[in-house]
């Protein structure tokens, strides 16, 4: 018996170490994991939303592109959500009221796709109330994780991030393959309807959360706290130091892009099947992650100013190749339409991600303490209202070139303007912060760093 009980000590010891990178694996860290797979797993439905859109709603490039700016909104305004959180407490507690509201949200947004949706505007609402629910359960979920990390040990700083974008990240894994399979067999809508189950997760373990309900004297702290949170996020927004960073990452996340004309292309001129799709997607999920492997390996001490140059001038080079999937010149090359597209997803994803984990770190550097979680959603903010305008003015330049559902005749036009706009921020190097002023700073990325709006169009 003691030998059982030795070795079952042991068998814990190592599931906590390998699997739970040192942290106790109590019901209540299970279900601050189980909100971050849930935001990964929701990735089943992205390719179902964009043929839903295209196919039976028979919207155009123009329009989708639009559409998928707009329900970007609630991701803008997330520190809004972490103050109402803290601020205004729902029968005394003020984290589970709001992950069980959060997951009921995503579940009515899912089954109205399912159901009643026949319009763009009842899609963009739809949507959008999808992107809420997920952008206030991250909040919640990273409010826990925060205070988690105030009590971790020296030895496991950084881990419990660490496993929360573990988390998300093989959701999103376990989802993009079948993301695509699933529509080979059913339905866009059957998809929403298996999708709105998820959803419900993020309700139900909502009452794992160990929450005291607070007094009127920790409202009244709270509010107190807000404010002075207000007065110090204006004085740091006050500072060089930190608006034009800020100004630089806008500019660089800002210029339009050419997803949705690309998602059209790829299903119409190239009959490309969702499963194919879904195998894009797993390949640039995969890529996702060899791209953070890189960067933590070798090129997180180099500067930002290197990384941003040289990463945003060879991704406008490699982007440049997809001008040959798009005259179909890779088939007098006798490079296969399917081939050629796997392998430019491959590396394109790979230098999109190096470029972009500099942005965490910078955003993170940029953070003045008292004020770390709040600013740092803020920034991320900034970035995702970037990433709107993105949208909109691809969608507005797709307009201009003609370009619909079924003519794509200036589609390498629209290529040449993106790539070639993404050379803009290159003359505002000089707004990051220079080699000397890039000290190291113990402010740890608050998880919400591995939360971008939900990309509803495959890369």
């Amino acid at each position: 018996m003691l030998i059982d009980s030795s070795g079952l000590s042991k068998v814990k010891d190592s599931v906590k170490k390998q699997i739970f990178f040192g942290n106790e694996p109590t019901t209540e860290l299970i279900a601050i994991l189980s909100v971050y797979f849930v935001q990964g797993i929701l990735g089943l439905a992205r390719l179902a939303v964009s043929f839903f859109l295209k196919d039976e709603l028979l919207l155009s490039p123009v329009q989708v592109s639009a559409l998928l700016g707009v329900v970007a909104l609630p991701w803008m305004v997330k520190p809004l959500f972490g103050f109402i959180s803290d601020g205004l407490p729902i029968f005394g507690y003020r984290r589970r009221p709001y992950l069980v509201l959060s997951g009921i949200l995503g579940a009515i947004s899912w089954v109205s796709l399912a159901t009643i949706v026949h319009t763009s505007w009842a899609a963009a609402l739809a949507i959008a109330l999808g992107s809420l629910s997920v952008a206030v359960s991250d909040v919640i979920v990273d409010s826990l994780v925060v205070e988690r990390v105030r009590t971790e040990s020296q030895a496991n700083v950084g881990s419990l991030q660490a496993l929360c974008w573990g988390a998300s990240a093989f959701g999103g894994l376990i989802t993009a393959y079948f993301s695509g399979l699933l529509l080979e067999h059913f339905t866009t809508r059957t998809v929403f309807w298996i999708t709105a189950s998820f959803p419900l997760i993020v309700s139900g373990v909502a009452w794992l959360i160990a929450e005291s309900p607070v007094s009127k004297d920790e409202e009244n702290t709270n509010l107190l706290s807000v404010k002075h949170q207000l007065k110090q996020l204006r004085q740091a927004f006050s500072q060089k130091s930190i608006w034009l960073p800020t100004a630089f990452i806008f500019i660089w996340q800002a210029t339009p892009t050419a997803d949705s004309a690309f998602f059209f292309f790829s299903t119409n001129e190239l009959h490309f099947e969702p499963e194919f799709l879904g195998r894009v997607r797993l390949v640039t999920s995969l890529a996702s992650l060899i791209g953070v492997w890189i960067f933590q390996r070798f090129l997180k001490s180099v500067s930002f100013r290197v990384i941003f140059g040289w990463s945003t001038v060879i991704s406008a080079v490699l982007g440049m190749t997809m001008l040959l999937l798009v005259t179909h010149t890779n088939r007098a090359l006798g490079i296969d339409d399917r081939w050629f597209s796997l392998g430019d997803s491959l590396v394109l994803t790979v230098m999109g991600q190096i470029a972009y984990m500099p942005v965490l770190v910078l955003s993170a550097r940029l953070c003045p303490p008292g004020v770390e979680a709040t600013l740092f959603a803020l920034l991320m903010s900034v970035f995702n209202l970037a990433g709107m305008v993105s949208y909109e003015v691809g969608a507005i330049i797709m307009h201009w070139l003609g370009i619909t559902e079924t003519n794509f005749d200036s589609l390498w036009l629209l290529v040449l303007i993106t790539n070639f706009s993404t050379l803009l921020p290159l003359p505002f190097l000089n707004w990051l912060p220079s080699d000397d002023e890039e000290t190291e700073t113990s402010v740890l990325l608050p998880d919400s760093a591995n939360s971008q709006v939900p990309n509803l169009v495959p890369e």
